[in-house]
């Protein structure tokens, strides 16, 4: 048995070269980022031989140390380790590759063992995106939905953190949970907020059941959580890779596509490229196969998606301990989401659709 560790010191030349399945003579372990849900860390390797087919360094994936957030997101931790082990490879979206993942029946303690993408640098969810930026995001987003487009054999995954299309008990649930964080996230930020967004976040949050039970019929594998943060940009920004699979959906697949331009893009360049946009995504679905799915139906998906913004924004505010970047990073992409949402006519849509 390879057994999971709990924590970095665990991370040790044995342990390593029993996961990979060679003789490791030293590994150096350090943190990477400053997760909440979980902790990465990058090991530097030294192999009792030369190595051709493995790289001198990894990305290390574990769960947070608190035992109390450990429960709290198991979900996510087998969201993503059932990714990287049953979805990656019959996808296109470019992830890093996975060398070793092995989780607990109850989820709280997981590994995963990735390609560690240096220099690649992680995007800044509150400064925002360049155009060049948004066109990768795109464009790798229809990577991931093409292959899985209306495959109700995607649906049994396992980790899904939504509620599945046309499952109208679970949006009932989900509806009433996202009215309760709507008003915790309110009490939270307090005046911080415009009077303009919390009006918004309340009627979006109040309208999540229909928005959820909208478009049964038109599914594919959802991100959850495509934004900046969870994205990598080689230097030359020619090439991206995508990050923490943490909240694996099933459901209608702009929501990932509006989720990121609201929350990613200042609005000013949101507004002024989001056309362009929807048509690289839309036209990379075509290209990996998907028929039968005009544009028109594509721009109207996307104004739906734009929900998906404070949903998961306020989801994961408030039942979560605040932190000084932690409550600028919710403000600045509840004000972006909230405006595209009014830019949109998204709650229009979601009313005249039930």
């Amino acid at each position: 048995m390879t057994g999971i560790p709990r924590g970095p010191e665990d991370v040790t030349p044995d342990w390593l070269g029993t996961a990979l399945g060679v003789d490791v003579r030293a590994v150096d372990v350090v943190p990477i980022g400053t997760g909440q849900t979980g902790a990465t860390y990058r090991a530097t390797v030294t192999y009792a031989t030369a190595q051709t087919a493995l790289p001198g360094s990894f990305a290390i994936k574990l769960p947070a140390q608190d035992d109390a957030v450990r429960e709290r997101v198991a979900l996510g931790y087998r969201s993503e380790v059932e990714f990287y082990t049953d979805v990656a490879e019959k996808v296109a979206i470019p992830v890093p590759a996975c060398f070793y993942s092995d989780i607990t029946e109850d989820g709280t303690d997981f590994v995963l063992i990735l390609a560690d993408m240096a220099p690649a640098v992680q995007g800044d969810q509150i400064a925002g995106c360049s155009e060049q930026e948004a066109a990768l995001a795109v464009e790798a987003l229809a990577g991931l939905h093409a292959p899985t487009w209306c495959d109700p054999a995607w649906t049994q995954l396992a980790g899904i953190a939504m509620p599945k299309p046309g499952d109208e008990a679970a949006a009932g649930g989900m509806g009433e949970v996202c009215k309760m964080a709507a008003e915790i996230t309110t009490d939270k930020l307090g005046d911080s907020m415009s009077a303009e967004d919390r009006e918004t976040l309340s009627a979006a949050m109040a309208v999540v059941t229909p928005w959820l039970l909208t478009e049964p019929q038109r599914f594919a594998v959802m991100h959850g959580d495509y934004r900046l943060d969870n994205m990598l940009f080689d230097p030359d920004r020619k090439r991206i890779s995508v990050v923490d699979w943490q909240t694996v959906g099933v459901g209608l697949p702009a929501r990932d596509l509006t989720y990121f331009t609201a929350t990613s893009l200042v609005p000013e360049i949101r507004s002024s490229v989001e056309r362009d946009l929807v048509g690289r995504y839309h036209k990379a679905l075509t290209g990996h196969g998907v028929t039968d799915y005009d544009l028109d139906t594509c721009w109207r998906d996307y104004q739906l998606g734009a929900v998906q913004a404070p949903v998961l924004t306020a989801l994961g505010y408030a039942f979560a301990s605040s932190t000084e970047r932690g409550d600028e990073m919710i403000l600045t992409m509840l004000s972006r989401g909230c405006q595209a949402i009014r830019d949109l006519g998204t709650l229009e849509l979601i009313t005249s659709s039930t």
